[in-house]
């Protein structure tokens, strides 16, 4: 159909260049020639373009070919993106014990320095809790030093037993000894007491032939019975003595025994004894540590009644009024630091391709309309959807492939915001270079 509507005006128009036959002439006859006209005295003659026309014509389209170069390679020379705002660090503010607010020095916007003190707790609890911490120290220390004398007084003790009881055994063995000769001795007089009754009898024996016979007087012979039954009882007596210094010997050698068993028992107790009294110490020590870190806790405490700006920044969001109770953890305010200031730049994953570390950035703020100059830090290790509430999940429903936004963290170059008037949350327009580096 195209075709053949351009043929027809084709035609239309070579039927619209030739020239009107007369009206009178016939049919098949040859129209004749009109006469020429003349040229009209205004009309103006064309003229060609000359050397320097075409020489102008050429630097116009050269020109125009290398702007048109330039202008495309500037374009590719960077990237750049409205999502992006400037990010910075806020410090929570919170109270790390529970007590009553006692007094309130900053106020919202408030600069303030770090170690600057925010907020004073009540500390009337915790001084008590201090002085109680502090007494039972000073009892712990005391124990100890009523204890540790103990550990020379025992060792000192249990040494002299073991002497004592080496002495005593010495004392034993020569009481034994003596036991012994005593009972050699009560044996010799046996001997010497059963010879003499030997003698006696045998006295009695040819007396009693002599009294038979009148050859002697009834008193000699009374006296040689007399000394005769004396020297049988004699010999009884050195028996029992006998027997009796065997029994010595035995209980000597008994206590002998006994100082043994008491040498030993203090020498192995020795040790022991010396190590329960240093086991004392050390437990006394030990609950001395205790309450020396009871003692320091009561003092972190007390300490936390100040609370003090972790930064320097500006504080935000306070939520802290004198008379107020507050619990452990609850935060009272926020301290913005405005010397750590980044741009968090949100750029398409497309726009990533020749983007890397440490690349020229420029930095427009729209809240002062002024440029900063900046520095490409590093890329996120995920794209903001993943780290979203709620990612999307590609794998169910229909799937409609989007572009993805992938943070990149832009740092500030040093000395850009000397009067800190960046706040994070601006709103700024990245333009990173893409072959010029820091």
């Amino acid at each position: 159909m195209a075709d053949q509507a351009a043929l027809a005006e084709t035609k239309e128009a070579a039927d619209e260049k030739k020239p009107d036959a007369p009206a009178n002439a016939k049919p098949g006859e040859k129209p004749k020639e009109p006469a020429p006209q003349e040229p009209a005295k205004d009309a103006k003659p064309r003229r060609s373009l000359g050397p320097v026309g075409w020489v102008v014509l050429a630097v116009v389209l050269a020109g125009a070919g290398i702007g048109g170069t330039m202008l495309w390679n500037y374009l590719q020379s960077y990237e750049e993106t409205d999502d992006a705002q400037i990010d910075g660090d806020i410090y929570a503010v919170t109270s790390r014990i529970g007590g009553s607010i006692k007094a309130v020095y900053v106020e919202d916007n408030q600069m303030v320095k770090a170690g600057q003190v925010l907020v004073d707790l009540d500390p009337s609890d915790y001084n008590v809790a201090v002085a109680q911490a502090r007494a039972s120290v000073n009892e712990s220390r005391t124990q100890v030093a009523a204890v540790r004398p103990n550990v020379s007084i025992t060792s000192l003790t249990t040494e002299t037993t073991v002497s004592t009881s080496q002495v005593d055994i010495a004392a034993a063995r020569a009481n034994v000894a003596a036991a012994q000769r005593d009972y050699e001795s009560a044996v010799a007089q046996i001997r010497q007491a059963e010879a003499d009754q030997i003698k006696a009898q045998a006295d009695l024996a040819r007396y009693k032939q002599l009294i038979a016979k009148d050859e002697i007087s009834r008193q000699q012979y009374d006296q040689v019975e007399a000394a005769a039954k004396s020297m049988a009882a004699m010999t009884d007596v050195r028996k029992a003595t006998a027997e009796a210094a065997a029994r010595n010997v035995d209980a000597a050698q008994a206590k002998v025994q006994q100082a043994e068993i008491r040498a030993l028992e203090a020498r192995q107790n020795r040790p022991q004894q010396i190590q329960l009294q240093n086991a004392m110490v050390q437990s006394r020590q030990a609950a001395t540590v205790r309450e020396q870190t009871m003692l320091d806790q009561a003092l972190l405490n007390l300490s936390y009644t100040k609370i003090v700006a972790p930064v320097d920044g500006v504080v935000g969001k306070k939520n802290a009024e004198p008379g107020q109770q507050v619990a452990p953890g609850q935060q009272l305010m926020s301290v913005v630091p405005l010397d750590r200031l980044w741009v968090t730049a949100n750029f398409k994953e497309t726009q990533l391709r020749r983007m890397a570390p440490n690349q020229r950035v420029t930095l427009h703020v729209d809240a002062y309309g002024k440029d900063y100059e900046g520095y490409v830090e590093n890329v996120a290790g995920a794209s903001g959807a993943r780290f979203s509430l709620l990612p999307p999940e590609n794998a169910t429903g229909n799937y409609v492939k989007v572009v993805q936004r992938v943070p990149v963290r832009i740092k500030l170059k040093e000395g850009q915001d000397p009067e800190h008037r960046l706040r994070p949350g601006m709103s700024v327009e990245p333009k990173v270079w893409l072959v010029e580096n820091k």
